[in-house]
């Protein structure tokens, strides 16, 4: 059963002095549904044009929500207990942060065509610009962060790229 902590609020201003958004939920011991966080992630995103941020490309937000959907997966398949999910929207970037009770640090295997499953820490890592697990009490919060709009000197091809690899 989901039960949210926060839905979303503006609670203060960050870096390009946009409004921080910010939504949390929490889920029992083997109850995680990644249907609800993808969900979540979509209607954090649809508020990003509200304030002064841009609207989100449709391919970022799907982006997102493989990523919280990959995040709660595997909390649900490998972490005994309770996990927590914080999205944080600030000026162009979205933080996922997934809290879940195992405090074995996860394991990026490389691709491999021939395997079923496993694949899902590598697709985080490969989607998001940066990846940081950090322990936290008895367990681990592991959080991505999606660069939510196209920089400069960013290729369109570039995760198409690292897929291949």
């Amino acid at each position: 059963m989901i039960t949210p902590l926060m839905k979303h609020a503006a609670d203060g201003t960050g870096r390009d002095d946009h409004a921080r958004l910010r939504y949390a939920a929490a889920w029992g011991p083997g109850t995680p549904h990644a249907v609800e966080a993808r969900r979540d992630v979509r209607a954090v995103l649809a508020h990003a044009p509200l304030g002064d941020r841009p609207a989100v490309p449709a391919s970022r937000v799907t982006d997102a929500e493989l990523v919280v959907s990959e995040l709660v997966t595997n909390a649900l398949r490998h972490a005994p207990g309770p996990c927590a999910l914080t999205l944080r929207l600030t000026g162009t970037e979205l933080s996922i942060s997934l809290y879940d009770t195992s405090p074995d640090a996860p394991v990026v295997r490389p691709p491999d065509r021939g395997r079923v499953g496993g694949h899902g820490l590598y697709l985080v890592h490969s989607i998001s610009d940066r990846v940081d697990v950090t322990p936290r009490g008895g367990g681990k919060e592991i959080t991505a962060h999606l660069r939510l709009v196209a920089s400069e000197d960013s290729d369109a091809g570039e995760f198409a790229e690292r897929a291949r690899a």
